[in-house]
């Protein structure tokens, strides 16, 4: 703990040196000011004897700072955050010491030296790469999260080179996973009937409504493997002993793509009639009907909704959603089935009787030639050359073709199909170590030991990475074949085609999501007896307003500040409810604007406020460190590992606000270094419950919220608008962050002391078009540390740079 003291406190006095201007500093250069500073106050702990914190300043010139750039970084980072000198030290003046950073930032950019570009290992595909390059190639959608096991996540992100390690499982799993995909892409002429059943919990979807004009079903997509009879099971609509289901008439149907293929009433004075009379053996006989209900499928993946097509019997589907189910012979609960409802699931079987396969949007993808027309060898060739090309992210090589057609040679023998061929040389190219990684070796006669420009088709294939979360496009491909992508201009104009494509919402789900801490939002569980109005429905909810909300920034190429600022969110009634906003119906969502103010940007969000949460209480210090990590690019350090963290009440002493109970954890000066900084930013935002909703009243200690705090700036703020109002007052601080963990995310590595001119370069110049997204993007996409690599260092140089840092 002693040595934590030390190395915080120290280092801190880095940004007390502006506060000791004198008359000579006009007469002087700027950095003989700042490292008289420094002889002054730093060396005494980082000296080369004492080395505190593995720091060592002594013997540093502040007139050559480029020379140690990698230590000025690191100190830039606290300072701007204004960590350091921790509270309770004595603080410069707040404009002194951002005049300090902007110096050592000038100084910095202004006399880069050393590498622009780190080093990127070869990396597998993780397992969202994989599922989106799989889809783009043959058309087949897996659920990735199931059959592939979890990838190392790095701040956050699941994409960096270094933390995608390989191990037999994996491998294994990634074998299994391409031979099913390429079963599923081709399809079987006489395939092994199958049964599959949906279940309703599982799969109503509020992304996914059913068709209109229907209520109370379930929709998904079914693989049909091909062309033949199915046969369709309802395995229970309600009709039990002491069911009220067939009180009321009601009509069930099945969709087909949008096609009704199935119609049948239930219920109704018949019905009711035969239950009385037969008990069991009546109630079976009306469950007979919705069950191995033929259909003819053709092959393919298709939408499939089962679902009710009259109005309900009560006069507004809220009442409904109120009744309770019905609670036995003994309970006092209304009663709420009268009529038939889905209880279960669906189940499909077949096929029965296949006639064949007939054309699929996978058989489309894959399938480029007709056998009968060009010969079953070349057609295999052609589909070969086709799929490896998109595959392998390049041309295809002599080489590739002579280790793919024996698999589809192979797949030929014993009196195989063309079709069984074809499905060998799918597996074979998902499985493939050309697809399944991406390596980036440079131009022929590249020295080894300098840096160099990507190739083309390197730069094609980590655009593509970046922007879509996939391998390139056929126009990208050809282009970068032809060495034309970067000739001038050519590389800006794929980067705008590229964000205006569908494709480009992976930036939402893969970065923005995941640079948010939001892709594991169960790991929050509210405590039902504190938060009875909190759901698992209002969780996804949450998740649903990231998305929408994050995705309109994005795709509308909105300003990065309108993430601080924006007031408009996607809201359905749920949702508006829980955060009190009147005039929003259904379920369905949409753009609500203005809002309040309390809403505006991401600090209002639901899945934020939840995230930073634990499940009894809100935690100013997760949410503190949340915005000193997310949006200020400053992250607080960790705590030593025998820091007590437990705020829980004391059993039998009167209940504390969590702001009582934090100010005495503060009391101790060892804690006060770090929770200063830290706390006070998350306490502006108590007005918020664990569950994000809007409160006055602590419900515990049952006292008025107090949201009043001192920033680590030493402004003086109350609450959220206050806070957002701060963090907007300096632009650049938020739009560097983000340009940061957007690059960090595009170049797939964790970003180094080099790269930090060029982010501060990216940022000035799209200031000039008010941080707009593109603009941001196309400087990442323009600079060196995306467009270059730098030699992989040999394990013990990187051992003895980092021993060279700690005594230099």
């Amino acid at each position: 703990m002693k040595r934590f003291i030390h190395t915080v406190a120290v280092v801190g006095l880095i940004a007390a040196f502006p506060a000791l201007r004198t008359a000579a500093v006009a007469q002087t250069p700027a950095g003989n000011q700042y490292q008289a500073l420094i002889n002054n106050y730093c060396i005494t702990c980082h000296s080369a004897r004492l080395k505190t914190g593995g720091l060592v300043l002594e013997g540093r010139n502040l007139n050559a700072a480029a020379d140690d750039a990698d230590v000025w970084e690191k100190a830039l980072r606290k300072l701007r955050g204004h960590q350091m000198p921790p509270p309770g030290s004595p603080q410069p003046d707040l404009q002194a010491a951002d005049a300090f950073v902007a110096w050592l930032e000038n100084t910095l950019d202004a006399n880069t030296k050393g590498p622009k570009a780190g080093a990127v290992p070869i990396q597998r595909l993780n397992r969202t790469e994989y599922a989106a390059s799989v889809k783009a190639l043959v058309g087949v959608e897996i659920d990735a999260n199931e059959v592939l096991p979890q990838d190392i996540q790095v701040d956050g992100f699941d994409n960096i080179a270094d933390a995608l390690s390989v191990s037999p499982t994996f491998l294994d799993q990634y074998v299994t996973v391409a031979r099913h995909v390429a079963r599923l892409a081709v399809g079987s002429a006489n395939p092994r009937v199958s049964s599959v059943k949906y279940s309703v919990a599982a799969n109503q979807d509020p992304e996914n409504p059913l068709p209109p004009g229907t209520r109370g079903g379930v929709r998904f997509h079914h693989n049909f493997p091909a062309d033949g009879e199915y046969r369709i099971t309802i395995t229970d609509l309600g009709v039990g002993p002491y069911s009220n289901a067939l009180e009321n008439e009601c009509t069930l149907v099945i969709l087909i793509d949008g096609r009704l293929v199935f119609r049948r009433s239930i219920g109704g004075a018949a019905d009711l009639a035969l239950a009385d009379r037969k008990a069991g053996t009546g109630r079976a006989q009306i469950m007979d009907r919705f069950s191995k209900i033929p259909v003819q499928v053709k092959a393919g993946v298709r939408d499939v909704a089962v679902a009710f097509i009259d109005r309900p019997h009560f006069d507004t589907g809220e009442i409904y959603e109120k009744l309770q189910p019905y609670g036995g012979l003994t309970g006092g609960q209304a009663v709420l089935d009268r009529i038939a409802q889905l209880r279960d699931g669906v189940e499909i079987a077949g096929p029965f009787h296949p006639t064949g396969v007939s054309q699929t949007p996978s058989r489309a993808l894959i399938f480029v030639c007709d056998p009968k027309s060009v010969g079953e060898a070349a057609c295999a060739r052609q589909i070969t050359e086709h799929l490896a090309r998109q595959a392998f992210r390049r041309p295809v090589t002599p080489e590739d073709m002579n280790r793919l057609m024996p698999f589809y040679e192979a797949g030929r023998r014993d009196g195989g199909s063309f079709d069984e061929g074809i499905e060998k040389v799918v597996a074979a190219v998902l499985a493939s170590p050309q697809f399944l990684y991406r390596a980036i070796r440079g131009p022929k006669g590249t020295a080894g030991d300098a840096e160099f420009f990507l190739t083309d088709l390197e730069l094609a294939s980590r655009l593509s990475f970046f922007l879509w979360n996939t391998g390139p496009d056929d126009e990208l491909l050809t282009l970068a074949a032809a060495n034309g992508l970067t000739r001038p201009g050519v590389l800006e104009k794929q980067v705008k085609r590229m964000l205006a494509d569908p494709k480009a919402s992976s930036l939402v789900t893969s970065f923005a999501m995941k640079w948010l801490n939001l892709t594991n939002l169960e790991q929050v569980v509210p405590d039902p007896k504190l938060f009875p109005g909190f759901n698992e429905q209002l969780r996804h909810d949450f998740l649903t307003e990231a998305e929408e909300f994050a995705g309109s920034i994005f795709s509308e190429d909105r300003s990065a500040l309108d993430l601080l600022t924006a007031d408009y969110t996607f809201l359905n009634e749920r949702l508006a409810r829980h955060y009190g906003i009147p005039g929003v119906r259904g379920s369905q969502f949409r753009r609500v604007s203005p809002l309040p103010q309390e809403r505006w940007g991401v600090l209002g969000k639901g899945a934020i406020l939840l995230r930073t949460s634990y499940g009894d209480r809100t935690s100013p210090v997760l949410r503190g460190a949340w915005v000193l990590d997310k949006l200020l690019g400053t992250p607080p350090t960790p705590p030593p590992p025998d820091t007590a963290t437990d705020l829980s009440q004391k059993a039998g002493k009167q209940p504390k606000t969590v702001r009582a109970r934090l100010e005495q954890h503060r009391s101790k000066a060892s804690c006060n270094m770090c929770h200063g900084v830290i706390d006070p930013i998350g306490l502006a935002l108590e007005n918020y419950d664990a569950t994000g909703q809007w409160r006055t009243i602590d419900s515990q200690a049952h006292v008025p919220i107090d949201a009043s705090t001192v920033l680590p700036t030493g402004v003086a703020i109350n609450g959220v608008k206050e806070l957002r109002a701060q963090l907007a007052a300096r632009p650049e601080i938020f739009a560097r962050t983000f340009t940061e963990k957007l690059m960090m995310y595009g170049v797939n590595r964790r970003l180094d002391y080099f790269d930090m001119p060029q982010v501060r370069a990216i940022v000035r110049a799209a200031a000039k078009d008010n941080y707009k997204l593109s603009s941001i993007i196309l400087g990442i996409v323009k600079s060196d540390s995306f467009r270059k690599q730098a030699p992989e260092p040999e394990p013990n140089t990187v051992v003895a740079k980092a021993a060279g840092s700690a005594v230099k």
